[in-house]
């Protein structure tokens, strides 16, 4: 398996990639970040651990739903 076929990034800037999965994938990485920072603004707490864990689910899981959506097989052609 080459590297530079499975990982192409001129394919990742294309928008005809985008679908469903992607855009609620980067909703969820956006929702992560703005509630981390409403929280610490809003509370002034910065260092707590059930901060961290909500916001890593939603971070990880938009991150990782991003780059697996974007760089899903064709299938059979």
């Amino acid at each position: 398996m080459d590297v530079k076929k499975t990982v192409n990034l001129k394919d990742l800037t294309n928008i005809k990639n985008y679908n469903y999965k992607t855009i609620l994938s980067l909703l969820s990485l956006i929702a992560g970040i703005l509630f981390y920072i409403y929280w610490g603004v809003t509370y002034g707490v910065w260092a707590d651990i059930g901060i961290y864990s909500i916001t890593i689910v939603l971070v990880l899981g938009g991150l990782f739903g991003t780059l697996l959506s974007l760089l899903e097989d064709e299938g059979d052609e």
